[in-house]
């Protein structure tokens, strides 16, 4: 603060606390000292300040540019066909107008009640929500927040599936890759035009990407499609705060890559690193940032 260690008091107003220095944060946390008597805190504001450079948003850390510029001629020199793309998560979110909607390949054998069913769709949206709060007030992008919804879930046998309500679609035994599939004409990866003439229930009932839980799988698998996990491992981390399997491979369906051969300079442990972070740490969060930055423009933004 421009006095460290000194904040005013006053009572039943807001106390205005101002940096001397710019500070760059993904959040903030009050420290309440009681003293001689009770302390309470009613409401919190921050306001954020223009970012540098003319308004961009893009001011990384000086020690993530040289690895982050690293990293964008990776991926330009790696994938021809980067700016032709059309169907990131950057993409499904657009499209949207600022949600996403999935379904869930349940690729197990085991049962599934309706409070499980609304466990892992809270899961599911809790890990979403931490990679969309990197870009809230972030360099023109334009939600504050992005809504998931599940619309269908896929399974072999729908005595698996234990509730009667009609909240998702259900497709029962359409197997593709050995695993039961949602209904191909509503979803996206099939359909990349954005348009869904034959989904039963039209396009509101359209599926961005799969949740797909496969019993016994290891490790996992992501992309424009969704994220592959195992049922087991997902099952046991429904109150996880980070699930950060699904969290890497959530990373890939925005395109961010792998870096099994190689590691950017100055940089040692982040998520997309698989084993080597267990969460988003800064670097993950500004090479997230830098998708956005080279993508913002097929927008209008």
């Amino acid at each position: 603060a421009d006095i460290p260690g000194t904040y005013p008091t006053a009572l039943n107003a807001y106390n205005k606390v101002t940096f001397s220095t710019a500070v760059s944060t993904t959040r903030l946390r009050a420290v309440l000292q009681s003293g001689a008597g009770s302390v309470g805190l009613l409401e919190m504001k921050a306001f954020i300040a223009d970012p540098p450079g003319g308004g961009s948003g893009w001011s990384p850390p000086a020690n993530l540019v040289t690895p982050l510029n690293e990293v964008w001629q990776h991926v330009e020199s790696t994938y021809p066909n980067l700016y032709g793309f059309r169907n990131y998560g950057w993409d499904q979110v657009m499209a949207n107008g600022g949600s996403i909607n999935y379904c869930v390949r349940w690729d197990t054998t085991a049962t599934v009640t309706a409070a499980q069913r609304d466990q892992i769709h809270a899961t599911l949206a809790r890990q979403f929500k931490k990679w969309m709060d990197l870009m809230a007030g972030h360099n023109g992008w334009p939600y504050a927040s992005v809504p998931v919804k599940v619309v269908g879930w896929a399974v072999r046998d729908r005595a698996q599936l234990q509730w009667s309500d009609n909240s998702v679609d259900i497709y029962v035994n359409n197997i593709r890759e050995n695993a039961p599939q949602c209904s191909e004409p509503c979803g996206r990866f099939f359909n990349q035009s954005g348009n869904y003439p034959n989904c039963p229930g039209g396009a509101s009932h359209h599926y961005d990407m799969s949740l797909w839980l496969t019993a016994g799988f290891g490790g996992g698998a992501g992309g424009d499609w969704g994220q592959r996990i195992g049922s087991e491992y997902y099952m046991s981390n429904l109150n996880t705060d980070n699930v950060h399997i699904l969290l890497h491979e959530m990373g890939h369906s925005f395109g961010l890559d792998d870096f099994y051969d190689w590691t950017p300079t100055g940089v040692c442990c982040f998520l997309m690193k698989a084993g080597s972070a267990s969460s988003i740490t800064d670097f993950d969060a500004w090479m997230f940032r830098d998708w956005w930055r080279h993508l913002k423009s097929r927008y209008g933004l």
